[in-house]
């Protein structure tokens, strides 16, 4: 019998908890899913009788409907239990009298009647704490057996950064050698996690990528995603490179994936006993951000990019802000081809932590 080791794992600091190889297997995977899904052959047997609990504390098209649709596609079941419509499960601490279940009995629970549990938590659900949601996540899997996957949280977005890497492997055939840059984007929104690009730069250095880092002052990400990223491409004799230059982003890149997030100021910090060390500062979030309004993506500058080069953007982009119409429309886009394989990447993690019959 074949060992499966991914059986059982967690999906939720993946950019740092799987290896490379492991990564270029659920790549594999998630390519050879899409395929037979486009023959039309019959994958209900992968799954077949697991369930899956969902958790969005926050809105979701995207993620919502490719998780679900992919565990019906595997012959599994899908379970969304809407924070607010069921007892939402707290931590110590944060208990409200019947309006919400301590997390250790919630898992426990479900772990006993399904086969995997996926959350989306960030921003208000997580009082906008940076890493509380993803302590949410990892207080699920001390206290539950089977996979939680992160559909998202305060810190991380490995569903979406493994759809990504599919993407650019579809595209190019390869990472070694593909420059890629991940971009800030101005928004009118300063509310906004720093997942995507997280995860983002740390699968890209992971996989082998020559990436750059763009951002204007104020919106540096995590330290410890930066050493990490440092040490991926060290590891992979690439390159990682952080610029304040919007331009000096774009110039040459093969990937461009301008994207907004929240400042450093727009979260609460706490250190490791929850007790508050700094507070966030919307005012100065506002001001950061308005000096941020000249990043936004034009045929103009994507004229910077390869001539082969490709825009990317998870979704959903706040068009006028982050992007004009003729780049996100136009023909080096390729967004909803990121956006399908967010179908085959889902399924992939599903199969593989899940105990799929491949």
């Amino acid at each position: 019998m074949k060992s499966n080791k991914f059986l059982g794992r967690d999906w939720i600091d993946a950019e740092l908890d799987y290896t490379k190889e492991e990564w270029e297997s659920l790549i594999e995977v998630a390519l050879d899913l899409k395929r037979r899904y486009a023959m039309n052959e019959d994958t209900s047997n992968i799954l077949r009788g697991k369930t899956l609990f969902t958790m969005f504390f926050n809105q979701s098209l995207r993620t919502r409907s490719t998780f679900a649709a992919g565990i019906q596609q595997l012959g599994g079941f899908h379970v969304d239990l809407e924070p607010g419509k069921t007892y939402t499960p707290a931590r110590k601490g944060f208990d409200i009298p019947y309006k919400t279940e301590r997390i250790k009995d919630v898992a426990e629970m479900l772990d006993r009647v399904g086969d995997a549990i996926a959350i989306r938590m960030y921003g208000p659900p997580a009082n906008w704490i940076y890493g509380f949601a993803n302590s949410t996540m990892k207080e699920f899997a001390d206290s539950a057996s089977c996979p939680i996957i992160n559909m998202e949280c305060d810190k991380y977005h490995p569903t979406q950064s493994l759809a990504d890497m599919l993407t650019i492997k579809e595209k190019f055939g390869t990472f070694k050698g593909i420059k890629m840059t991940m971009s800030f984007a101005y928004s009118g929104s300063i509310e906004k996690p720093r997942a995507v690009p997280q995860s983002v730069v740390l699968a890209a250095t992971k996989m082998g990528m020559e990436v750059t880092l763009a951002h204007p002052k104020g919106y540096d990400l995590d330290p410890q995603i930066i050493e990490a990223c440092r040490k991926n491409a060290e590891m992979n004799k690439s390159s990682f490179k952080i610029t304040n230059d919007f331009n000096k982003g774009f110039k040459g890149a093969h990937v461009v994936y301008p994207k907004a997030w929240g400042s450093v100021y727009c979260f609460n910090y706490t250190d490791e006993t929850g007790k508050t060390v700094k507070k966030a500062d919307h005012v100065k979030a506002e001001e950061v951000n308005t000096a941020a309004l000249g990043w936004k993506t034009t045929k103009k500058q994507m004229a910077l990019v390869d001539k082969n080069g490709y825009y990317m953007h998870c979704l959903p982009a706040d068009r006028g802000q982050e992007v004009d119409d003729d780049v996100i429309d136009g023909p080096q886009s390729i967004v909803i081809d990121e956006a399908e394989n967010r179908l085959h990447a889902h399924k992939a993690i599903m199969a593989m932590t899940m105990g799929g019959r491949l």
